[in-house]
């Protein structure tokens, strides 16, 4: 890499909604390389439908990171490793909380490694005090009436709680 290269890397993920286990991951993630781009799926396979649409997760994410000169956030509908590619990204990396998410990550891994063996896969063991968060434990929790301050941002947070009262 010439000086005049910036590293890039992705951060993806559906982001419904986004937690501060997320949020950590990125602000590291930022330490590490000169760009990140947080992709926010605009469709998945892999999960149901979203709680919030694409505009509200990237708007969240947008204001959550706003200190980071460093982080954009942008919405994707595309394999990864492709939107990867078309920002200028060399490593996709993700956060690791347990076992399940690394046979998980390993699986995607090897899938995005077949579509463009030039893009890494880059993995950030989740901080202990998120190495439980999930969103959908977060959106389990505030359907029930549960504690989510300090999971997600106030933001995130009060939200949450609107759609869950209707």
């Amino acid at each position: 890499m010439t000086p005049a290269e910036k590293s890039i890397a992705v951060c993806p993920g559906s982001y419904d909604p986004v937690t501060n286990g997320h949020l950590d991951v990125i602000r590291r993630a930022a330490g590490l390389y000169d760009e990140v781009v947080v992709a926010v799926v605009n469709r998945s396979v892999r999960k149901s439908s979203a709680l919030f649409g694409i505009d509200d997760r990237v708007g969240f994410i947008e204001r959550a990171v706003a200190d980071q000169a460093n982080v954009r956030v942008e919405p994707f509908s595309t394999l990864v490793v492709d939107f990867a590619r078309s920002v200028g990204a060399r490593a996709i990396v993700k956060g690791l909380r347990a076992i399940s998410d690394f046979e998980y990550e390993l699986e995607m891994n090897q899938l995005n490694r077949r579509q463009n063996p030039e893009i890494e896969s880059v993995y950030l063991m989740a901080s202990p005090q998120y190495s439980f968060l999930s969103s959908s434990g977060v959106k389990e929790l505030a359907t029930f009436g549960g504690k989510i301050e300090g999971l997600v941002p106030e933001e995130v947070a009060s939200r949450l709680q609107e759609v869950e009262k209707h």
